[in-house]
Order: structure tokens, then C-alpha cells, then sequence
């Protein structure tokens, strides 16, 4: 994702006037996004957006907002923003995490979105930012997916990442849920099938 791309899906907002000027005014007066990002729904719709899927109008600007921030204070102002914000506004600036140049600074606002009950949330936090995350947690965010009925599909790099350790950690609460007469996600039971073979297939190499 890029804000060029973003740009470009919203050339068709009810108020695209509006949004050039936020832009012009968050790049010189920082401070100016705080209601500006509020005001982003109500001005540019909430609609979901074709190209890219899964975004909506109010997301995609406030994403932008964000990357016209200066350097210097994208991350203050994306942690206050998520912190203060309503759920729309969090996932926002969560999607916009990896568009910003900040580093890990903001990997404390993966935890919190991780550890909350909004599915929304959770999946917004397991983006492309969370290359950011250590292993261990990353783990744990898989696993929550599983738990609250996330589709595997939004985690990023989910691939590259699951390991031996996600495969132990899904087994056994296959087995539980197996003993309690319950079933596991169907994309959860089918990585750990992946996982599983890969882990015979090297298995059979070593041997």
C-alpha cells in the first residue's frame, strides 16, 4: 500500500477539495490533524472503498492525513490519535502505521488492539506493521485470530512467519477443542496441515 495508491481511490469523495486542503494544512500546522482526522468520516464518506479491498473512504483519508505529518512527529501524533480515538479512527491509524516513517515506535498500539475484543481491531493490528512484532507475540496474535474468528487471511506475511512453535501452539488447541466436542476454523486447521507437512517433509530430508 502506498499513498499514492490511496490517493487515487479517493478521487471520487463527496469533498475532495476538502481533503487537498487538510493535507495542505496538516503538512504546515500539525496540530490541525486532530480535528481534521474527527472530521474525515463526515467529509469523505464511510464507504468501502473497490480498490484497495478492505478500506474504506474515512480510513484511506485519515491514513493520508497521517503520512502529510512531518517526519519528526508522525509517531506522537499517531499514538494520540489511536488513544483518543473512536474504533473507526484506532483501525485507521493502525492501517496507516506501515505508510508512516517511525519505525517500531508505535508497536505499543499492535499490543493494545491485540488485546482488545473488537475483531476489527485485531486484524488491523496484524497488517504489514506487525513485521514489527516479536516472534512470541506474533504467535499469540495468530492464535487470538483463531480465537475470535479473524480470518487468517488478513495476517501478514502468515507464510514466511509460522513456524514449529505456531504449530504446536495450534495443535494443541485443536486438541482442546477436539475434546470438547468443538471444531477448529477451517483456515486455522488448514496452516496447521501446511505446517505440519513441511515439518515431515524436513523431517524425511534430515533422515
Amino acid at each position: 500500500m502506498t499513498p499514492d495508491r490511496l490517493r487515487a481511490a479517493l478521487r471520487g469523495v463527496p469533498d475532495p477539495q476538502w481533503l487537498d486542503a487538510a493535507l495542505r494544512r496538516v503538512a504546515t500546522e500539525p496540530t490541525a490533524i486532530d480535528r481534521l482526522f474527527a472530521a474525515a468520516g463526515r467529509r469523505c464518506g464511510r464507504a468501502p472503498l473497490p480498490d484497495p479491498p478492505g478500506w474504506t473512504t474515512d480510513e484511506a483519508a485519515r491514513a493520508l492525513l497521517l503520512t502529510a505529518l512531518p517526519a519528526d512527529c508522525a509517531a506522537t501524533t499517531a499514538d494520540t490519535l489511536y488513544r483518543h480515538g473512536d474504533a473507526a479512527e484506532r483501525r485507521a491509524v493502525l492501517r496507516a502505521l506501515p505508510l508512516l516513517p517511525i519505525g517500531a515506535a508505535c508497536v505499543p498500539l499492535l499490543h493494545d488492539a491485540i488485546r482488545a475484543n473488537d475483531t476489527r481491531l485485531i486484524a488491523a493490528a496484524l497488517g504489514p506493521y506487525a513485521r514489527h512484532l516479536e516472534q512470541p507475540a506474533w504467535r499469540q496474535a495468530v492464535l487470538k485470530c483463531v480465537f475470535t474468528g479473524v480470518p487468517l487471511a488478513v495476517v501478514d506475511d502468515l507464510e514466511v512467519r509460522a513456524d514449529g512453535e505456531l504449530a504446536a501452539m495450534l495443535a494443541a488447541l485443536a486438541a482442546e477443542r477436539h475434546a470438547a466436542g468443538r471444531t477448529m476454523p477451517a483456515d486455522a486447521t488448514e496452516l496447521l496441515d501446511r505446517l505440519a507437512a513441511g515439518s515431515d517433509l524436513t523431517s524425511a530430508r534430515e533422515a
